[in-house]
């Protein structure tokens, strides 16, 4: 049965504070291993590095970017158990990518997995499209579909410190239903592969699963990613990443 608009509207601002709580859970008190926010420099490519690939990704993940991709947001989680990670914009120039911008990040308080599952506050490894954006925010000039929603507002039961987080979001299309927006619960593989993984704005400490970076970024990524140049990401510790 076919929903229409205002239906399905209400629908999704019914279940988005359940949603919401799948991307932080507890509002961050569960920080975990390296869950305290501590910054370092983001991997850089040696001299002797094969402009046509993207850095420190070994041929595993680096077969799953489409051929189309002309942008690639590579997350570079510390370790397989740390929350922390650096993410960095590449662009591609005919066969050569080019490392565009990068921000200090967090993922999942627990670290990453090759085998997600709801509530393992584990960041997904992989290669997912970025089709869909939103937030409480207004669109700050996206390229890519943008849903103002008041919906998207943290509950204010959380820390102070996570009422912000989803001022802007980049639906990550893991476990989604990609052209639609990041609120909508549908999950084609079920809900025990867990959904909901977003890149967000940054709070200083791991998430339940997301990947958040600061506003700077998130504005960023925002008014340059493009649908036409096929945006994914590449995500995972620096182990499954060279893998």
């Amino acid at each position: 049965m076919r929903m229409s608009g205002v239906v399905r509207g209400t629908v999704v601002a019914v279940l988005a504070a359940g949603l919401l709580a799948g991307c932080e859970g507890n509002g961050g008190k569960d920080k975990g291993p390296a869950g305290d926010g501590a910054k370092q420099a983001g991997p850089k490519a040696s001299s002797s590095a094969d402009p046509r690939r993207i850095p420190h990704v070994g041929d595993k993940l680096a077969a799953k970017i489409p051929g189309v991709t002309r942008q690639v947001v590579a997350v570079y989680g510390r370790g397989e158990n740390s929350a922390d990670a650096t993410v960095v914009l590449y662009t591609k120039d005919g066969d050569t990518w080019k490392r565009d911008r990068s921000w200090s990040a967090h993922n999942g308080r627990r670290g990453w997995t090759t085998h997600h599952r709801e509530d393992d506050k584990r960041s997904p490894v992989g290669v997912f499209a970025l089709s869909d954006a939103g937030g409480v925010l207004p669109n700050p000039g996206a390229e890519l579909p943008y849903h103002h929603a008041a919906a998207f507002a943290a509950p204010h039961y959380w820390p102070k410190t996570h009422w912000h987080d989803f001022d802007y979001v980049i639906a990550i299309d893991y476990n989604r239903l990609t052209g639609t927006s990041p609120l909508d619960p549908t999950r084609p593989q079920g809900r025990r592969k867990g959904g909901s993984i977003w890149l967000h704005l940054d709070h200083g400490s791991g998430t339940s699963g997301c990947v958040s970076l600061p506003k700077a970024g998130m504005e960023y990524l925002l008014k340059h990613l493009d649908p036409a140049r096929h945006p994914v990401v590449v995500m995972g510790d620096k182990q499954q990443l060279a893998a």
